[in-house]
C-alpha cells in the first residue's frame, strides 16, 4: 500500500515539474511541507542551486498565543519574499510538488504575491 502511494506521489510531482523545469528563465520557489512545518526555497535549475530558503522552524510561538499553520505559512511567505527582494529576484515559477494547491500551500503563495514578488 505504501509503494502505490509514493509511486503516486512521484508520478503527480513529475507531472507538475515537467511543466515548470525548462520552461521558463525565472528561479523556482518549490515548498514542501509536513505536519507540523512548511519549507520554501528558491532554486535555479539553469545552475543547479538553491538561491533563497525559508521555514518556520525559526518562528517563535508564545505559550499563550496559538500559531496556526495558516498563519505559519503566510510567515514563511513573508519571510522568503523578504529574502527574495534582497537578492533581487522580482519573478519566479511556483512549484507546488505533489500538493493540492489549497490550505498552506495556497496561503503561502499569496503571501508572496502580496509582498511584492510575482508568481
Amino acid at each position: 500500500m505504501k509503494n502505490k502511494v509514493l509511486l503516486r506521489r512521484k508520478r503527480v510531482q513529475k507531472r507538475v515539474r515537467s511543466k515548470i523545469i525548462g520552461k521558463s528563465a525565472y528561479p523556482r520557489l518549490s515548498v514542501h511541507r509536513t505536519n507540523k512545518h512548511i519549507y520554501a526555497q528558491v532554486i535555479d535549475d539553469q545552475k543547479m542551486h538553491t538561491l533563497a530558503s525559508a521555514n518556520d522552524t525559526t518562528l517563535e510561538e508564545k505559550k499563550d498565543v496559538k500559531v496556526t499553520s495558516i498563519q505559519k505559512a503566510q510567515y514563511v511567505g513573508k519571510l522568503i519574499a523578504e529574502i527574495m527582494k534582497k537578492e533581487k529576484i522580482p519573478q519566479v515559477v511556483f512549484d507546488r510538488g505533489a500538493y493540492p494547491y489549497k490550505g498552506r500551500i495556497k496561503a503561502l503563495a499569496e503571501s508572496v504575491r502580496e509582498n511584492g514578488i510575482t508568481i
